[in-house]
């Protein structure tokens, strides 16, 4: 298991945290993804494999006004 924005979620073993991206659904231009405490810059989207225990915090920009 692996908790996502505080709730536990399955993964896949050797899923990458841009194929978790695409599996929640999320548009991967309009997020920030913290990982394990630190701020992911998205060129490393597609390199850092989950594994388990992982907390994973996903954050969506909106725009408004």
């Amino acid at each position: 298991m692996i908790r996502v924005n505080g709730r536990e979620h399955e993964y896949i073993k050797d899923m990458t945290i841009e194929e978790l991206i695409v599996a929640l659904e999320y548009n991967p231009v309009r997020i920030a993804v913290e990982y394990m405490g630190r701020i992911l810059p998205r060129s490393e989207y597609g390199r850092v494999v989950i594994a388990d225990g992982d907390c994973i915090e996903i954050v969506c920009f909106m725009g408004g006004g």
